[in-house]
């Protein structure tokens, strides 16, 4: 793999490219402008005498400041912390006293929020997200500053959703976000000239890894603050789109306001979908308006992608992740042995290749337990087809022992989801007297379904042996979920008594993501 500085990956392309429309934010920046930009910024971080391999902190949006402050960070070696601003002060908090970084870049919108946290922590400060940058940024020089560090330095810290305990924080290194490019480019759809939006945040490696894929591609960015989903197709029309990356729960919300918008959408050749399973139900009724859904699957802890399926690989492997990105490579072991499965044998994903991050800031304990010699322990349960297809399972975690048969709660999940009633369901493993622990599905319904307990238990019997379906079912309105829109299974692990116990949480995601 080429030993290069990812920050010159701008510098390269503002030379290829200086004309083409780079980034549709507040205003439109050609790539040469957009690099201006950055060596201004980076010549404000040399000023301020901040060292490679010191951090600086995003609290900010989608929009053309965090791609300024990255690409000026990594110029100089300086390693970026992205932050989840949907996070409390105490999280928050938590990752500035982790990563101690030497200045904090915001977005003005949040200023309430980091005049809490600065009552905690000490560090300098730059207010972004509006207008108030530009005149900021314009007395430093344009000129290129001298690139210092490359290849296997640590140049990104990606902190984990964190669905269970504190968050860990990747080291991500030059040579992992240039071989994840490389990966992604060569196995999906993602061409020179697209028009992808940027909606999926930037503090997740779904969202983060798109940015340096375009430019390495020579793409345009269009760059989305907020996920609204009327706003989404609005955009997919005046602006052209041709590709975006999203989660399952915004393609959901998308379709559920289609029919409303009527909008023209022929620009759009694909929507990459990755961060949880995207139900097959979903990918089918894309397909229906000429939509094609190209399926990732992604590890904060590889650089993003590891695997992507798309319609041309086959529908007949639908429910699979399809094969690995360039360069990568997956295995399945035996969690106790550590020994290499045959196909179609279920057991853990190992993934290997220039992606796998470096380690867990600070956390040589953690890391020792995900890491050996090169091959990342993923935690997920899976399988690979005698075509080399992969199957993601269930999470290891996840996975439910109910009278000493293993049971996947993801099987559970495809079934239920696939009755024409049911919108989502998740299933996790309850404790049991008789079983040791049983499984139960918590499942959002159609409105005004009269859909049962009984229903669904029945659907289950009609399509699995009797001891993997579930015993209990819950109806609630809407599954819990971190900022990132993964299911927050431990919550419905630990939920004792009605959905009032983690309705705060979920009010707080969907005023968050925009959804009402």
């Amino acid at each position: 793999m080429l030993n290069v500085n990812i920050g010159e990956l701008m510098t390269h392309r503002a030379y290829l490219s200086p004309e083409a429309e780079g980034y549709v934010g507040r205003k439109t920046y050609s790539f040469s402008e957009m690099n201006r930009r950055v060596n201004q910024f980076a010549h404000y971080l040399q000023q301020e005498n901040i060292q490679a391999g010191e951090r600086i902190a995003l609290f900010c949006k989608n929009h053309e400041d965090f791609i300024t402050s990255f690409f000026s960070a990594a110029k100089i070696g300086v390693i970026t912390v992205p932050i989840n601003w949907r996070l409390q002060t105490s999280e928050i908090v938590y990752i500035l006293q982790n990563t101690e970084p030497t200045l904090l870049i915001y977005d003005v919108e949040f200023e309430e929020k980091i005049k809490d946290v600065l009552q905690h922590v000490s560090v300098k400060t730059v207010q972004a997200g509006d207008e108030r940058f530009d005149p900021f940024i314009d007395s430093f020089p344009t000129d290129e500053v001298r690139p210092v560090s490359k290849g296997d330095d640590t140049i990104l810290i990606m902190y984990t959703s964190g669905t269970t305990g504190k968050p860990k924080g990747a080291m991500i290194t030059h040579t992992n976000l240039l071989a994840a490019s490389i990966g992604m480019s060569h196995v999906i759809d993602w061409w020179f000239g697209d028009r992808f939006l940027s909606v999926a945040p930037f503090f997740h490696i779904g969202g983060f890894a798109p940015i340096i894929t375009n430019v390495h591609n020579g793409s345009t960015s269009v760059l989305m603050a907020n996920f609204d989903p009327f706003a989404v197709w609005k955009t997919i029309e005046e602006e052209k789109i041709t590709t975006m990356m999203t989660v399952p729960v915004m393609l959901q919300y998308m379709l559920k306001v289609f029919d409303k918008e009527k909008m023209n959408y022929r620009s759009l050749r694909n929507i990459t979908c990755g961060a949880s399973p995207v139900p097959e139900s979903l990918i089918k009724a894309y397909d229906r308006l000429g939509i094609p859904i190209q399926q990732v699957y992604g590890i904060t802890e590889y650089t993003g992608a590891v695997s992507f399926w798309k319609k041309i690989m086959g529908e007949d492997k639908i429910q699979s992740m399809g094969k690995t990105v360039f360069h990568g490579k997956v295995k399945i072991v035996d969690p106790d042995t550590n020994e290499e499965l045959p196909p179609n044998r279920v057991g853990e994903i190992v993934c290997s290749g220039p992606q796998v991050f470096k380690g867990y800031w600070r956390n040589g304990e953690e890391t020792k337990k995900v890491l050996n010699h090169g091959e990342y322990r993923s935690g997920d349960i899976g399988k690979i087809d005698e075509d080399g297809f992969i199957y993601v399972i269930d999470r290891l975690k996840d996975m439910i022992i109910s009278g000493g048969e293993n049971i996947y709660s993801s099987e559970l999940e495809n079934v239920i989801s696939s009755h024409p009633d049911v919108v989502e369901v998740a299933v996790v493993g309850i404790p049991d007297e008789k079983w040791g622990e049983v499984p139960k599905a918590f499942v959002v319904k159609k409105e005004s379904s009269p859909l049962q307990m009984e229903d669904i238990i029945q659907f289950c019997q009609n399509q699995l042996a009797s001891y993997k379906c579930v015993k209990k079912v819950e109806f609630i309105n809407e599954l819990p979920r971190n900022a990132s829109g993964k299911v927050l299974k431990h919550v419905l692990k630990t939920k004792k008594q009605s959905i009032k116990n983690w309705l705060p949480l979920l009010y707080r995601f969907i005023i968050q993501w925009n959804f009402l």
